[in-house]
């Protein structure tokens, strides 16, 4: 068995072709259908295009300590209504590293955040 992207599967079904057997598909299957063909080649090409995009480099400060000066920048430029994602990119730290650090020092809730805190767990 070849092992194809999610992306050669779906342009596969697209072409009404079975992706494993590489055999013709019933002529009555719903691929036919305009819509689902359409969806098929829409998600083969959405697919090709994410895995053809660069990840962005991680922020510089990763892993750093924050300082008591960059704190009281962050709750200033927080309290001015500064986008978060431009004071992500002052202080060379991630968003999730910036809503962290809000929300540690009191000035938002994690129901707040828009990023994920991955260092708590969620109940079931």
């Amino acid at each position: 068995m070849v092992t194809q992207s999610p992306a050669e599967v779906l342009s596969a079904l697209a072409k009404g072709v079975d992706p494993s057997s590489g055999e013709e598909l019933d002529a009555t299957g719903i691929w036919q259908q305009p819509s689902i063909s359409e969806a098929l080649r829409a998600g083969a090409a959405a697919l090709e295009q994410h895995a053809t995009q660069p990840r962005s480099p991680p922020a510089a400060k990763v892993g750093q300590p924050w300082t008591p000066e960059e704190e009281s920048e962050l709750i200033a430029a927080f309290a001015a209504g500064v986008p978060l994602s431009a004071i992500a990119t002052h202080h060379e730290r991630s968003l999730t590293a910036i809503e962290a650090r809000l929300e540690r020092l009191g000035r938002i809730t994690a129901e707040q955040r828009v990023t994920r805190n991955r260092y708590v767990s969620t109940p079931p």
